[in-house]
């Protein structure tokens, strides 16, 4: 996923990242959020730090799968 302002203004102005969701929380939120776990993903699209962040369903977008470099 891209995390990003669209998600939360936490991640606005160049604080977005590339995040790899291993666990979606199915407890209460406000609507429209939700709580996600997994990890901060590098250039090369390894994992690089895990975290749980809060965000708006509406502002999660998919991100392209990083080229493999041969």
């Amino acid at each position: 996923m891209i995390i990003d302002g669209r998600a939360s203004v936490q991640f606005a102005a160049g604080r977005g990242f590339r995040f790899r969701v291993t666990a979606v929380d199915k407890g209460w939120t406000y609507q429209g959020w939700v709580w996600l776990a997994g990890y901060v993903l590098g250039p090369d699209g390894g994992a690089r730090e895990r975290r749980d962040i809060f965000v708006q369903r509406a502002g999660l977008r998919f991100a392209p799968r990083p080229r493999r470099h041969r």
